[in-house]
């Protein structure tokens, strides 16, 4: 599924064909700095009935939000260096225990996820707008 995001509004129809079809408790999300990554994931817990305030985990690692189906764990891997990093702050547990996982820069751990089923949202920032895929 392609998307193309003019404006922020646009990421509410994103959202409405996306959550019908998450079907994994894994979304990887990639983009550059600034993509939407942490704006997407404000509009997909809005949607899924949280109502907690959702920001960027950059300095957290991981964020934890109540939604009508579960918890939600948004992480942002960006500032681990190694695969260590990523076990010590638990993650498995995190993958056993949640409704949805949301994984920014997930490069670090991605190798660790062979013969799972997860989803990936990648989003490419233009300039002028944004480029959005999803499997």
């Amino acid at each position: 599924m392609n998307y193309s995001i003019n404006k922020i509004e646009d990421w509410q129809e994103v959202v409405d064909s996306i959550i019908p079809e998450l079907k994994h408790n894994i979304l990887l999300l990639k983009g550059n700095l600034g993509a939407g990554k942490t704006t997407f994931t404000q509009f997909l817990l809005k949607n899924m009935g949280s109502k907690d305030e959702v920001n960027s985990p950059t300095y957290s690692i991981v964020n934890e939000y109540n939604t009508e189906k579960g918890k939600v764990y948004h992480f942002d891997l960006y500032r681990l260096k190694n695969i260590e990093e990523v076990y010590d702050i638990g993650i498995e547990e995190y993958l056993d225990n949640s409704f949805l996982c949301i994984i920014e820069w997930p490069e670090v751990y991605e190798e660790e996820l062979y013969g799972l089923n997860y989803h990936t949202m990648s989003i490419v920032n233009t300039g002028e707008y944004r480029e959005v895929s999803f499997d």
